[in-house]
């Protein structure tokens, strides 16, 4: 879970409007632990009474993502989701079976990326990377119980 206050703040250090359906977006990322979809937010905002459009779930998670408070991530099957996460340039682990995830720092990676950039004579100007597998609590579980 992230504190809504701070993604309210990213938002208005950037210059962002605080709208009233931005700040229920920011609180309704705020709460959750894992991955997910704007679909899934959209869906939560309705179940809570809040009146949000899709457009504008969308441009708000466009938004955090600007301000590097969520992170777009590609997920096993095609479909891509969002996380909550600090600004600091990181990398995720996320169960494939309850979407939670784990930010991990950068550490060797970095070290490895500039040595193949010399070597394919690439500027490698970014990069990105997502593990996928079974958390602990995913492992224990009977399969199908979660």
């Amino acid at each position: 879970m992230t504190d809504p206050l701070a993604l309210v703040n990213a938002l208005d250090d950037a210059g962002y409007r605080l709208t009233a359906p931005r700040r229920s977006v920011a609180e309704i990322v705020a709460g959750r632990a894992g991955h997910f979809t704007a679909a899934e937010i959209a869906a939560e905002a309705r179940a809570r009474g809040i009146h949000v459009g899709r457009a504008t779930v969308f441009r708000t998670l466009d938004a955090l993502e600007r301000v590097e408070a969520v992170e777009r991530i590609d997920i096993p099957g095609g479909g891509h989701a969002y996380v909550a996460c600090e600004p600091a340039h990181h990398h995720h682990v996320v169960c494939s079976r309850c979407g939670r995830s784990v930010e991990v720092e950068d550490g060797r990676l970095a070290a490895l990326v500039r040595s193949i950039g010399r070597r394919t004579g690439y500027r490698i100007d970014e990069h990105r990377l997502e593990l996928y597998g079974l958390c602990t609590a995913c492992q224990a579980a009977p399969e199908g119980s979660r």
